[in-house]
């Protein structure tokens, strides 16, 4: 794929070849935040991982330190005793049975994460084929099943993300915007690393995280010394 002409002038920016400490990544990747919109700051890491084994799939959640920017809608499936403490723990959407025959009968999802109590599952099998292909289906692994509707609204509120592997073994996650302040980045970046090496799989073979690049909305991909980061 062809790239822009204002990607390459950027990119003349970046020596390809070096492995650059976190704080001066941040201070280019910020440099080369050209976007007419406010960019956000991605990290994408390279795992050693055999994405064919189902047992090395990383999958699990994090709360960040600092808002990266951006809010999810949440929808909260949950019992009718539980519906009130979801709407004032900041759900967008709460419901039961009724919400779950609307979408079964809709296919409209209008939400992006969806949380729900442990009696509320298998009602939801119903739209399983729905929210399953979107990820949205609730998932003990990613805490968005549980009996603490409050806690999970609340943490998601905040900023918990979830952290999976591609189908390429890798990492992919939005950091923040370039507006935050490279002390927040940095602690959101230490956080989200931390994370990943305490997932590491126990059949993982060899190097773990092969290489971390850093890069805004567009912007070229500079290479981290994640050593520089801890």
């Amino acid at each position: 794929m062809a790239r822009s002409k204002r990607y390459q002038e950027l990119k003349k920016n970046i020596d390809p070849k070096k492995v650059y400490d976190l704080a001066d990544a941040l201070t280019l990747v910020k440099e080369t935040a050209k976007t007419k919109f406010e960019s956000s700051v991605e990290v994408h890491f390279r795992l050693g991982i055999d994405v064919r084994q189902s047992d090395q799939q990383i999958r699990t959640t994090v709360v960040l330190p600092h808002s990266i920017g951006k809010t999810k809608k949440i929808a909260a499936f949950v019992s009718a005793d539980k519906m009130k403490e979801a709407t004032e723990a900041g759900a967008d959407l709460v419901g039961g049975e009724e919400m779950i025959e609307e979408l079964s009968r809709t296919g409209k999802v209008d939400f992006e994460v969806a949380v729900a109590t442990p009696d509320m599952m298998i009602k939801l099998a119903k739209i399983a084929k729905i929210l399953g292909p979107k990820g949205l289906m609730p998932n003990p692994k990613t805490e968005t099943v549980g009996p603490n509707v409050v806690k999970m609204i609340e943490e998601l509120k905040r900023g918990k993300v979830t952290i999976k592997s591609d189908a390429t073994g890798n990492v992919h996650q939005v950091i923040g915007k370039t507006s935050l302040e490279d002390a927040k980045l940095t602690e959101n970046f230490q956080t989200l690393l931390a994370t990943i090496r305490k997932v590491k799989p126990a059949k993982a073979k060899g190097v773990y995280i092969k290489n971390a690049v850093i890069t805004s909305t567009m912007g070229p991909a500079i290479r981290i010394d994640i050593g520089s980061a801890t």
